[in-house]
Parts: C-alpha cells; structure tokens; sequence
C-alpha cells in the first residue's frame, strides 16, 4: 500500500471536513487487529475509504474487507483513493442503504467496524452479531457522541441518535456471549468480542 498517498488522502479529508477515523481510535483498534489478524472485515460506513484502507494492513495474506456507502458522491471518491493505494482487490464498497443491504449479506466476518448513522446503531448491531465469528470483534465508533449519550441531552435534534446510542450501549452491556468495553478514546469507542454464541 502507498502510505504517502494514504496520507495525502487523510489531509485532504480533514481539509474538507470529512468525517474520519482519528488516529487515537485507530491505535486502540490496531492493537486488537494485530492480534486477530482477521480474514473479513465488515465495515459499515465507507466515506473516503480512509479507514479502510488503514484496516487493510491488518489483514490475513488473503483478507478482503466488505464496506458499505450510500453516500454517492462518497463512494465515488472511495473508489478513486482505493484505487490509487492499490488495494482494490482487497476493499469492496457495497453501494446503497446498510439496512438494506445488511440483511442481504451472509458472509462470516472477523471484525465489524460501525461508522454510520447513529440513530441505527442497534440495527447494526443486530446484523452484526448474526454475522460474527466466535472470537470475533465489533468496534462502534462515536458511541459518546460528543459526550451527549452520558450526560441528560436531550435536545429534540440529536434525541433519537442519542437514545439509539444508550440502546447500542445497554445492548453490549447485558449481551452474555459479549465482552465489551466503552474507551473515551477519540468520540467514544465500544469495542465487543464475541466470546461464545
């Protein structure tokens, strides 16, 4: 992979304010894939293919990583960075809504990465754990939301992404075949291995 154009990729997101993964969540979530050197990964929130492509190191030598964008002008800049890092026969973007396309997929993955709408999160959530391996990791970033989900908000404009977010949270937490942690690690990090089914 070419990290000087992974690099370029990162700055000019940032310049344009895109959304991506910041580099303290990816240290945390490094660690774990290190070690899981996983074979799929299921990413559901592609935006530039940013941390994507930053996932994809991470990989066993034939890992491929499923990603999911709806965002159309989004999924066309993806493309066009996947393919200038050369990772096109390790990344493959799934063009469309991930509720939609969510219940349609019925691979086996190794780790789930959620980055997506808030508000949906326990339906990611859901999927996910359909689709999990034993010994398998789901990291949900923004799981804070700007420290909203552990304070009393509730504005109406973020009500149903925050109530969504403690539903995510109650969920991990009293899952029994789940072992989670929630880090205060860029906008919140929940990370959940699933032990056993």
């Amino acid at each position: 992979m070419n990290k000087e154009e992974l690099e370029i990729i990162k700055q000019n997101a940032l310049k344009e304010h895109i959304p991506i993964i910041m580099d303290d969540t990816l240290d945390v979530m490094a660690k774990y894939l290190t070690q899981l050197k996983p074979n799929r990964i299921l990413e559901i929130g592609t935006a530039v293919g940013y941390s994507a492509m930053c996932f994809s190191k991470f990989l066993s030598k034939d890992g491929v990583i499923d990603t999911i964008e709806r965002d159309e002008e989004r999924i066309k800049q993806a493309k066009e960075n996947i393919k200038k890092v050369g990772l096109e026969d390790k990344i493959k973007i799934y063009e469309g809504d991930a509720v939609e396309i969510l219940p349609i997929l019925n691979e086996k993955y190794d780790a789930v990465f959620i980055d997506a709408a808030k508000g949906k999160y326990p339906f990611f959530l859901k999927e996910s754990l359909r689709m999990l391996n034993v010994n398998g990791i789901i990291f949900a970033d923004n799981i804070l939301y700007k420290g909203y989900v552990m304070s009393d908000y509730n504005k109406h404009k973020q009500r149903t992404a925050v109530r969504n977010l403690r539903e995510y949270i109650k969920e991990i937490s009293e899952n029994t075949n789940l072992e989670t942690e929630i880090l205060e690690v860029g906008d919140g990090l929940a990370i959940s291995i699933m032990k056993e089914r």
